[in-house]
């Protein structure tokens, strides 16, 4: 495991390298820019690579000897260290002119998630985390620390999030989670970052998402088990470069949903 000290070190260039993406990003949002659309039908813009190349001189400046996996260039170098980069998290949401998109970079150790930033600067919100120090959240009202809610139980105030429910209809949980939902008060559909945000804050109590890829989630997922927090796959398996889908809430609400086998 890496000291705390080193984990501190890398989780501020982490920070500036966030930072040196939403440079990027804020003058392309602005302004506008063409869309391309890949071989998996998924968007993506010069914002994107002009962002990713960014953070990796960041990074490369402190960790030259580090791999890299970002969501353009694909995975570069080996080694104990590999950083996960999705330099725009919500291209659609980007490219149609709204606010709910993000970066994200995570670091992994030996395949253990360690560090992570999420940052919505155009929204306004950036979180951070890394193993034993703690989650923070920073926004208009200034920096604090973030801690999940301590709800015990599916009842009429349970807040839940949705993300791809397109893919979990089609998945064998569905009547699972159908029943799930009637369990809860309130149901909403946040997806990408928000949801995960207001979940490590104390704002909602169960996240369940389909359809991602780790480069979607690491740094959310360090975020909200720093926050205390449980997060894994939705048949209750720890996260690796493989992970598709997303079980995360309240320890006790986790459990009690990993019983109902939404996977």
């Amino acid at each position: 495991m890496p000291t705390p000290e080193f984990l501190d070190t890398a989780l501020d260039v982490a920070k500036r390298a966030a930072q040196a993406a939403a440079t990027v990003i804020a003058r392309h949002y602005r302004a506008g820019t063409d869309v391309e659309i890949k071989a998996d039908q998924t968007p993506v813009t010069i914002a994107d690579r002009e962002a990713e190349a960014a953070i990796k001189r960041v990074l490369r400046e402190t960790f030259p000897e580090h791999a890299y996996y970002g969501e353009e260039e694909g995975r570069e170098g080996d080694g104990d260290f590999l950083w996960l980069i999705d330099p725009i998290d919500g291209t659609r949401s980007f490219v149609r002119g709204y606010p709910m998109f993000s970066t994200q970079i995570a670091l992994m150790h030996r395949g253990e998630l360690v560090l992570g930033v999420s940052s919505a600067a155009e929204f306004g919100e950036v979180a951070w985390a890394r193993k034993g120090g703690g989650a923070f959240l920073a926004d208009a009202r200034g920096e604090r620390p973030l801690k999940v809610a301590a709800t015990q139980a599916f009842d009429a105030q349970t807040a839940i999030s949705f993300g791809n429910v397109k893919t979990l209809s089609r998945g064998a949980g569905w009547n699972a989670l159908a029943g799930l939902i009637q369990r809860c008060g309130r149901t909403r559909g946040y997806g990408d970052f928000y949801h995960y945000h207001l979940l490590a804050r104390g704002s909602l109590d169960l996240v369940v998402e389909s359809d991602v890829n780790i480069l979607d989630i690491a740094a959310l997922a360090v975020i909200v088990r720093e926050a205390g927090g449980s997060f894994t796959d939705l048949a209750g398996r720890e996260l690796s470069l493989d992970t598709t889908s997303v079980l995360t809430g309240t320890p006790a609400l986790h459990a009690q949903a990993l019983e109902l086998g939404l996977a």
